[in-house]
């Protein structure tokens, strides 16, 4: 019997290779070990008190840090946390990508840090995200992150696998982010519940890289420990250079063609039309004509499902020479330094300035709890990132949905039908 991508990845990792079939547990060897700011401080401390404060970690090189759910900290907890993992970090050689740096997953994938076939770990429940370069990767515990930078391994159940086909292509009033509410409108939160999810068809080929990250950004909303992308030609050039960078290599996994699957679904996307999760679920999800137009007091655009530069390049197209609707507050945060910096020589940030947007400093933005985006009792939202559960964003009431579905949302004043892209 074949395998599938997850079962590749893994065996190429483990020396339990006779072992590596869904259902079963590996020691897994990990490329990659890391702690954001949110848990980082737990991981320290469990890696002292279980190891001692002189214990050596497996390998320096494959550690790192990420700061960026509160960057820069705005609160003393937060701060004393991330000064923790520095001293740690400095003490140990570890190199830490600090609160100027932006979305840890993200960084992964920009400093090839994840590339096809890789292993990554670390505290964001979100690292999932590598599937968008068929890479494994998975948000863990601190004790289990702990372990990880004493050992560079991890034990993990074999998953079994869902493959997803899709029929038809994109149409040209939808994104990425449409077909990601689409998916998780139809899976629901336990569809994929435990397992990996392999994505095919020509509109799944023909997405950019960081459409990619925006499907991959919303497997943990399906349930899904992964959802792997098999990367086309423009993702594999992209992933050479950054190996190049680091002097590496890697080498893609795709699935064989008896690899076993624990069911096969299709959906036939062709009459798609752009999606809105409303509160208090993600998997909450209708056409945006469908909804009863609803005023909309704030527009959240950024977090790791949708802060690319491509994201709110767009936005700042869609916005330009156009004024954010009086009494709508708006806010965007790039997700890195990188795609700031590009935002920001480009003039996209200036247009969106002009436009009445607030620009914030690449993170997490208003994902993390006390951050820019948080809702007060009765505020109503638009967001682009992934969770819209109740007190996630604050104490009002979220709907997620595509960049170009906010940046109508902030320029109307509203959502729903008559209130969409194509009614501005």
């Amino acid at each position: 019997m074949g395998k599938t991508i997850i079962e590749k990845i893994f065996a190429s990792h483990t020396e339990e290779k006779e072992k590596v079939k869904a259902g079963e547990t590996i020691w897994l060897e990990l490329d990659v070990r890391s702690a954001r700011d949110f848990g980082g401080a737990n991981v320290v401390k469990n890696f002292e008190r279980h190891y001692g404060r002189d214990a050596e970690l497996a390998d320096v090189k494959k550690t790192f840090f990420t700061f960026d759910c509160v960057a820069p900290a705005n609160n003393i907890p937060y701060a004393v946390n991330q000064q923790i993992c520095r001293v740690f970090a400095r003490k140990k050689g570890v190199k830490v990508y600090d609160v100027d740096a932006g979305i840890g997953s993200h960084l992964m994938i920009e400093e090839g840090l994840a590339l096809p076939g890789s292993t990554v770990v670390g505290t964001d429940s979100h690292l999932n995200i590598v599937g968008a370069v068929c890479a494994f990767g998975q948000g863990m515990g601190d004790q289990d992150i702990a372990f990880a930078f004493k050992t560079g391994k991890t034990w993990f159940e074999v998953p079994q696998t869902l493959k997803i086909n899709l029929e038809g292509d994109m149409p040209e009033n939808c994104s990425a982010k449409d077909l990601t509410l689409f998916l998780v409108g139809k899976l629901k939160s336990k569809g994929a519940l435990g397992k990996a999810i392999e994505f095919y068809g020509n509109a799944i080929e023909t997405l950019s890289l960081w459409e990619r990250v925006t499907l991959s950004s919303m497997a943990t909303e399906m349930g899904a420990i992964i959802s792997l992308i098999p990367p086309n030609g423009s993702v594999i050039e992209y992933c050479k250079e950054k190996a190049r960078k680091r002097s590496t290599d890697f080498e893609v996994s795709y699935a064989d063609e008896d690899a076993e699957y624990v069911e096969e679904l299709e959906f036939n996307i062709s009459e798609l039309t752009p999606q809105i999760a409303c509160p208090p679920r993600p998997d909450n999800v209708v056409a945006v004509s469908s909804l009863k137009p609803v005023r909309v007091d704030s527009v959240f655009i950024g977090s790791c499902t949708n802060g690319s530069y491509e994201d709110i390049k767009k936005v700042a197209q869609i916005v330009e020479g156009k004024q954010v609707a009086q009494g709508v507050m708006a806010k965007v945060a790039p997700a890195t330094r990188r795609a700031y910096r590009r935002l920001l020589k480009e003039g996209h940030l200036e247009t969106l300035y002009e436009a009445g947007f607030i620009i914030i400093n690449p993170g997490c933005g208003g994902c993390a709890s006390g951050q820019v985006g948080m809702t007060g009792e009765g505020e109503v939202q638009i967001s682009t990132s992934n969770r819209n559960f109740p007190g996630k964003q604050g104490m009002g009431k979220t709907y997620l949905a595509s960049p170009e579905t906010a940046a109508a949302a902030a320029l109307l004043g509203k959502i729903g039908k008559g209130a969409g892209i194509e009614d501005i």
